[in-house]
């Protein structure tokens, strides 16, 4: 399929109701359609689609494949975190001004 037939039916499909499923979808483009663009979402996987994106990427992918991330094992701290035990002890005047802070200039 080409990507100018995807535009053109992501155009038709402007409008419909999103999330929809195929079903929807195609009811929706028979509805519009004057060009015999409809037919071509029987190529379309039986989900629920949230865009139109995801309905022309299903028809004719554009993106790049994302390689999934290696999963590795979390590293073990080298010190203690900045402020040490305070970083994650609770304080109940969090944002609060202290009235005898640094001195400026």
């Amino acid at each position: 399929m080409s990507t100018r037939e995807v535009a053109e039916l992501q155009v038709l499909l402007e409008g419909v109701p999103l999330p929809a499923g195929k079903k929807q979808l195609i009811e929706y483009a028979h509805e519009q359609d004057d060009h015999g663009l409809a037919g071509l979402l029987e190529r379309l996987a039986d989900r629920e689609y949230g865009s139109l994106d995801e309905v022309g990427e299903e028809l004719a992918p554009v993106q790049p494949e994302r390689p999934s991330p290696d999963p590795h094992r979390p590293r073990e701290e080298s010190d203690l975190p900045p402020g040490g035990d305070a970083y994650t002890s609770a304080s109940d005047d969090t944002g609060r001004v202290r009235e005898h802070g640094p001195q400026g200039d």
